[in-house]
């Protein structure tokens, strides 16, 4: 599969490609380009060309646009679940129903676009300004880099792309290095509906490098990102230098938890749905799990019995709930954290075995809060840390003793307890009986502390990725 610079697709400058693996059997898909610093400059400067005129198209005709590229993905949706599948290890049924969000996603932000008015500053509001009117509207902030991560792939092309490109800038797509070919496509959907050459493009390669470059590039103005709070740091270094507009969403290790007058039955499906889901691989999924002692046990049986039963294997298989991990680097690596969780005290009480890519579903119990599993080690895997805890303020007190802050969760029938933990918990978004795995395309989503800068969603993003300008109408008023 080839990238789009300007209105070709092209293969990198020096020829150099990178393998796309499929992580369940180590197939071989397809190949991409790895992008060059030339690679990246070219489309930089197609971009800065082609958003010139893309900002004077009337938002209607951008919407149309859009419609058409929704016909084409709901053609070839089937073909796109597939492919998302096999470069992910992603379940057929989550990859299925991320392309499908595409249809809630895209409308959503079309219809946002065409309702983004300014607003009106009326003479005499302050002295010395009685005949002085200030009207204000925004507009597109011209070169967006859109950095797409491999966990939810298309979720995320959404959340970037739309509002970019619908806002009248020029988006460039570094899709994850793992799994691009799914972004690849739908960026290719993009121009076949009509969008002009330069306005959709897509770089890719490593993060490291091609990342890295156009991050850095003097001429993109906007960065986007979803990734690890340690690169959405390092990318708020590199746009500093030239004060690009950044919008990060980093990582999380959310806190979950359930107090002594919480519906357990409720609780326990939560916990499960919300862990498993995408084998782990989630920013917003509880990562923390804090119970009340008196339901400590009954929890733990609970959760044991309904992980045991998730079925594992083929991610194409209509009935495989758990499958892969990305790759079996990313494997290795949970396999290590919860090696040094049970060192540190865990008990582990099921899963733990990796083979490949797949790591078993795993629940560790009487986790000691000194543990780093409890605090600032985010494990991107199937890993379930439990802990007890005797009163409200021990809980939300290692609730938010960590460096993360990007969601939580807490369940209780006592509303007066729901609304402690919702002022007290230091995090983007707290969900009161239900997990904090919660997000919706509407919503403004982000975290607190290392888990991000700014927001994004149909509420947000459009705020994020243009600018604000005034027009002063002096001594119209007499």
């Amino acid at each position: 599969m080839k990238m789009i610079i300007g209105d070709k697709f092209v293969s990198a400058s020096d020829h150099t490609t990178l393998s796309v693996t499929n992580p369940y059997d180590n197939s071989i898909l397809d190949t991409v380009p790895h992008a060059s610093k030339d690679d990246v400059d070219s489309a930089v400067s197609y971009a800065l060309q082609a958003q010139k005129k893309w900002k004077k198209v009337p938002v209607y005709q951008r919407v149309e646009l859009a419609m058409k590229f929704l016909e084409l993905v709901q053609k070839y949706k089937e073909e796109l679940a597939e492919t998302l599948t096999r470069e992910s290890g992603k379940n057929i049924t989550e990859a299925r129903n991320e392309i499908n969000n595409i249809f809630t996603a895209w409308p959503a932000f079309c219809e946002k676009a065409k309702h983004l008015y300014g607003t009106v500053i009326p003479n005499g509001m302050e002295r010395g300004h009685d005949s002085n009117l200030v009207l204000t509207k925004r507009e597109p902030v011209g070169v967006v880099a859109c950095i797409i991560p491999f966990n939810f792939p298309c979720n995320l092309f959404n959340q970037k792309v739309a509002p970019a490109i619908l806002s009248g800038n020029a988006a460039i797509i570094k899709p994850a290095s793992d799994n691009p070919l799914t972004v690849c496509r739908l960026a290719a959907l993009l121009r076949e509906a009509g969008f002009p050459a330069g306005i959709v493009q897509v770089v890719t390669g490593r993060g490291s490098t091609t990342g890295t470059y156009l991050c850095e590039h003097k001429d993109v103005h906007a960065i986007s990102l979803t990734g690890s709070s340690s690169v959405g740091i390092s990318v708020a270094r590199s746009a500093a230098d030239t004060l690009k507009k950044t919008a990060l969403e980093l990582g999380g290790n959310d806190a979950f938890i359930v107090l002594e007058d919480a519906d357990l039955d409720l609780a326990v499906q939560e916990a499960v749905q919300a862990r498993f889901y995408n084998a782990g691989q989630i920013c917003c999924a509880p990562k923390r799990f804090l119970i009340h002692r008196s339901l400590y046990s009954r929890f733990l049986d609970e959760t044991v019995k309904r992980v045991s039963a998730l079925k594992s294997g083929n991610p194409l298989d209509d009935q495989t709930q758990v499958s892969t991990l990305i790759s079996e680097k990313a494997a290795i690596e949970v396999e290590k954290q919860i090696n040094l969780t049970i060192e540190q005290g865990g008990r582990l009480l099921l899963g733990g075995k990796r083979t490949g890519a797949f790591l078993e579903p795993s629940v560790i119990a009487d986790v000691p809060a000194s543990a780093d599993i409890l605090h600032n080690m985010e494990v991107f895997g199937p890993v379930m840390p439990v802990a007890p805890f005797d009163t409200e303020d021990e809980a939300a007190a290692l609730a938010n003793d960590s460096v993360y802050g990007l969601g939580g969760s807490v369940f209780t029938r006592n509303l007066t307890s729901a609304a402690r933990f919702t002022d007290e918990l230091e995090c983007g978004c707290v969900v009161v009986n239900g997990s904090s795995y919660f997000r919706s395309f509407e919503m403004p989503f982000g975290g607190w502390k290392q888990s991000g800068l700014g927001t994004e969603g149909v509420y947000s993003t459009f705020d994020e990725l243009t600018n604000i300008k005034c027009i002063a109408l002096k001594g119209i008023v007499r």
